[in-house]
């Protein structure tokens, strides 16, 4: 992300409009923001934040009036961003929520917040909506808004307190930063992995039962009553087995019997069927006998259709020999008609048809003669691309002569204007020096004011934050009262659900596990209210974060309170003159400060405008000896244009340009060419033709027919002829079936035997059929009883055998969600996302070390810790002090006022490049650091100052918000904002690029 320009509009204490182009303020890679308090420094990063997301940071997130109160009525409150944020140049543009005076009549009306993305370099639609452009703004940064402002504006008292805080305090503000959600789910998994098992184990005693009551109903007898069910079962199935022996027995005889019944069927239908063929046979001789004239006149019609089809295929030749005749001399004739159109005109309209032996040869040579004007005409076009590449040299040498001209008259003006040039920055150098002698004297009156503005307004805040803490905390013990009363509601419904959820598990028949009855007549019934373990197990969670927040809302009452007495007794003095004093003093450091800041760059200026004097003259001499030499080249390439010009139109005759030229003498060429081709195609089609028509008649005379008609008449398709094929060889093969049917040996003897009678012996059949029948169901459903006893049987082994394994792994898995949850053998109390978030923390302190190490000169350096808190309370988020002088790792909160912010800054910015890397690796080219510069002495601010040079390096621009008077002289580059009656307005200070 990189910042380029800002304008803001009648936001905050900005009245007016403000711009801040932050591409000159960060040239160099490090400016300064300062001012008097309250003049608006933090407003101008509250606009950045509320271009990008629409927030402001911190505790400023919830104000909602922006608009600024010393706009004048109307005036919208905007904010513009020029930024390039992942490698995309766009201008964001947002308005808030504001109260604008009504159009008609007196009052006011809400006006809704705006959004707009612009893409600067065109590509993609631009968006209009808020929702579009926050996330858009989200995918570009690779950040959240709370990354963000942990990221790019490093806000130093937050750090301050993040260093000295509790362990849930120190959680909160990482879980905002880092994405934990996944790691919670996995808690939960477990969770539910746990209660399924408890549920599975419960389950397998009831399963045991529910198997033996269906053994006892597969095996028909009663349930069985005593421990070792599984012995029962077994002797059960074996009796099923035996049963199956004996059923298979009697299955043997039934199916011999009908065996022997269905032989004597088949044997007698076998006779009458033999008998009824044969009566078959008779009666299709003596109708095929009646058919025979008919089948003889129908092989007549299929020879004469077998003569006629080889003069038909003649006939179909000779047809499309016909029609490509007459396409080939319908494209001749086209061909002839654009030639009439060309230069071959003449020659095309001496030719003859039919053609003659001389036709061909006429054309070729007239293409030879065209060719030959071709090769001559590309030499001139060579000489025509000159002419053209000459031209465009001519008018790029006017236009020189005429820029040389203009700026020899412009460098000649600027030598004469020199002298006085000269004068006036001398005079404006004395001034600056006499500024630069009154400024420190200046500057000290003004620290004084304002060292007694800041305690001033340090004592109004702490007051604004304790009576908000007490607002919070009130309301938390408010929330936890009700949530403790709901939950023990919760827990009194869920006693009195009980009975309807033991009563759901009842089965008729089997005993209740409560009474051991196995007679149920009034089962307790779930009511609407109904409450389960879940619904008690969610009341009691909200009921203890409730209990949380209440005692961390009344902890941070204390703190506030104990850091309010520590700031001493209220100064009586009244602070509107403790404001204008600070206004008076600062308006004369600026005044001071504006003319002393000019002293090196006036000088510098007096050294330049003397070397521009030298860079001047010499530029004059250079110029006009490039334009003499200029205009020798001008009249060099005129009289080559016209010698051009003059060959070209020597070659082209009438036409326009040589290509115009070419194009007509190939169009004649490949006229000529189809001519010739088409004509040699059409007479030789004619001749094929004329051919083809011979040999219908050479076909017609050696079928043996009278003449084409005669032929066609005879003519059948080829369906036709298949189909009399089929008839007459159907009909052979049904008489010589017919013949073969009455040979056949049995046949023969059932016509010569009587009539055979078969009911009775099907009757027999039948009969048998039935018993067999009988005994294949009995067989089976012994069979199957058998079978359904064994799975039973099996299952019930196998139940048997797992709940000891099951019981096992359940107390495994209770152990592992215990320690998941940070419960049981988790000596140090981690929960899963507690011990991710101890890694980041790891992480972080790491990085953070590396900047306090070089700040503290090799001194100081963090040191995390995973131990469990006190009490029990989740450990792996401890942050110490590893002091290298005495070798003692001490708490954060024995650090001077100095250390502590080196120890703020580097935590920071470790934090910052930790979620940067988090978020992808994303590159982040403008990052501000706020206020606490002043608990610095002069070695520390050169060991910050180094660690800041680094940030910049690789084109990263810092910013750095502070009232430290030594830092302006140390950074050039500064964003001065200044309050005043009407509203603040802001002043760029920057070396000239």
């Amino acid at each position: 992300m990189r910042l380029h320009a800002l304008s803001v509009t009648a936001f905050g204490p900005f009245g007016g409009s403000v711009d801040v182009d932050f591409d000159r303020l960060g040239a160099d890679g490090l400016f300064l923001l300062h001012g008097p308090t309250g003049a608006g420094k933090t407003s101008v990063l509250d606009a950045v934040a509320f271009a990008l997301y629409g927030v402001l940071p911190g505790s400023r997130r919830e104000n909602r009036r922006l608009l600024s109160d010393h706009a004048e009525a109307g005036v919208a409150p905007r904010v513009v961003l020029e930024a390039t944020l992942g490698g995309r140049r766009v201008t964001l543009s947002r308005t808030p929520e504001y109260l604008r005076p009504k159009r008609r009549g007196d009052g006011v009306t809400k006006q809704n917040a705006s959004a707009s993305l612009v893409w600067e370099d065109g590509d993609g639609e631009n968006l209009t909506r808020i929702d579009e452009v926050a996330r858009e703004v989200e995918r570009l940064l690779g950040m959240r808004v709370d990354q963000f402002f942990q990221v790019v504006m490093l806000p130093q008292g937050e750090f301050a307190r993040f260093l000295r805080a509790r362990t849930e305090d120190r959680g909160a503000l990482l879980e905002q930063l880092f994405d934990t959600d996944r790691f919670s789910s996995v808690e939960q998994w477990f969770a539910e992995r746990r209660r399924a098992g408890a549920d599975a184990l419960a389950g397998r005693t009831d399963a045991l039962d529910r198997l033996a009551a269906q053994v006892a109903t597969a095996a028909g007898v009663e349930h069985a009553v005593g421990d070792d069910v599984v012995d029962w079962a077994t002797g059960l199935a074996e009796d099923a087995r035996d049963r199956v022996v004996v059923e298979q027995a009697r299955l043997a005889a039934a199916r011999a019997d009908h065996d022997a019944a269905r032989i004597a069927a088949a044997d007698a239908h076998r006779r009458a069927d033999a008998r009824r063929r044969g009566e078959a046979a008779q009666a299709a001789l003596a109708v095929l006998s009646a058919g025979r004239a008919d089948r003889e006149r129908r092989a007549e019609e299929l020879d004469a259709a077998g003569r006629a089809e080889a003069v038909i295929g003649r006939l179909a030749a000779y047809d499309a020999a016909r029609r490509r005749a007459d396409r080939a001399e319908t494209a001749m004739k086209a061909g002839v008609d654009t030639a009439a159109r060309t230069r071959a005109a003449d020659v095309v309209a001496a030719l003859s048809w039919p053609p003659s032996e001389d036709d061909a040869a006429r054309l070729d040579a007239a293409v030879q003669d065209w060719s030959g004007e071709i090769a001559v005409l590309d030499g001139v076009a060579e000489v025509e691309r000159h002419r053209a590449s000459a031209d465009r040299d001519r008018r790029t040498a006017l236009d020189r002569v005429r820029e040389l001209t203009e700026t020899l008259a412009d460098a000649r003006a600027r030598l004469d204007a020199v002298p006085a040039d000269r004068l006036r920055l001398d005079a404006e150098l004395a001034d600056c020096i006499d500024a630069a002698a009154a400024l420190g004297s200046a500057e000290s009156r003004r620290a004084e004011a304002a060292a007694a503005v800041d305690a001033r307004l340090e004592r109004r805040r702490i007051e604004r934050r304790l009576a908000e803490a007490v607002e919070t905390a009130d309301a938390a013990r408010r929330n936890c009262d009700e949530l403790r009363a709901r939950w023990l509601d919760v827990r009194e419904r869920r006693l009195d659900s009980m009975s309807a959820e033991l009563a759901a598990r009842l089965t008729a028949g089997e005993p209740c596990t409560v009474c051991g009855a196995t007679e149920h007549p009034r089962p307790a019934v779930r009511r609407e209210d109904h409450v389960d373990l879940r619904d008690e197990r969610e009341a009691e969670a909200r009921k203890s974060a409730a209990e949380a927040d209440e005692v961390s809302a009344r902890a941070r009452v204390e703190h506030l309170r104990e850091t309010l007495a520590a700031l001493g007794p209220d100064d009586a003095a009244d602070s509107a003159a403790l404001a204008e004093r600070l206004d008076a003093a600062t308006a004369e450091v600026v005044r001071l400060q504006e003319r002393a800041v000019r002293r090196e760059a006036v000088a510098s200026a007096r050294a330049a405008l003397d070397r521009e004097a030298d860079k001047t003259a010499a530029r004059i001499t250079a110029v006009s000896a490039e334009l003499a030499s200029t205009h020798e080249r001008l009249t060099a390439l005129e009289t080559r244009i016209a010698e051009d010009t003059a060959r070209v139109e020597s070659a082209i005759g009438p036409s326009a340009s040589v290509a115009d030229r070419r194009r007509g003498v190939e169009e004649a060429i490949d006229a000529a060419l189809a001519v010739r081709d088409t004509r040699t195609a059409a007479a030789a089609a004619r001749t094929a033709a004329d051919r083809a028509n011979a040999d219908v008649d050479d076909a017609v005379t050696e079928a043996g027919f009278a003449g084409r008609a005669e032929a066609i008449a005879a003519a059948r398709t080829a369906e036709v002829r298949e189909r009399l094929r089929a008839d007459l060889a159907r009909a052979e093969r049904e008489e010589a079936a017919a013949g073969a049917a009455l040979a056949d040996a049995d046949v023969a003897a059932a016509m010569a035997d009587g009539p055979v009678d078969t009911d009775a012996v099907d009757a027999v059949d039948v009969a048998t059929r039935e018993a067999l029948d009988r005994a294949v169901a009995s067989a089976d459903e012994a069979e199957r009883r058998s079978r359904q006893l064994a799975d039973l049987t099996a299952q019930l082994w196998s139940v048997a055998d797992a709940i000891g394994p099951l019981q096992q792994r359940q107390q495994e898995l209770e152990a592992l969600a215990d320690v998941v949850a940070g419960r049981g053998a988790n000596a140090r109390k981690m929960s899963l996302r507690s011990y991710v978030l101890a890694a980041r923390l790891e992480e972080v302190a790491a990085a953070a070390s590396l900047r306090f190490r070089r700040m503290s000169e090799g001194r100081f350096e963090f040191v995390h810790s995973d131990e469990a808190g006190p009490r029990g309370t989740r450990g792996g988020l401890g942050l110490d002090i590893r002091d290298d002088y005495t070798g003692v790792v001490r708490p954060a909160g024995t650090l001077s006022g100095g250390e502590a912010f080196c120890a703020s800054l580097s935590l920071a910015l470790g934090l910052a490049d930790v979620v940067a890397a988090e978020a992808g690796g994303v590159t982040l080219d403008t990052m501000f650091v706020d206020e606490g510069f002043g608990t610095l002495d002069a070695e520390s601010l050169d060991a910050v100052m180094g660690v800041l040079d680094d940030l910049r390096s690789g084109g990263r621009t810092v910013g750095i918000v502070s009232h430290v008077s030594e830092l302006r002289d140390r950074v050039p580059s500064r964003l001065e904002v200044m309050r005043g009656r009407t509203g603040s307005t802001v002043r760029v200070h920057a070396p000239a690029i």
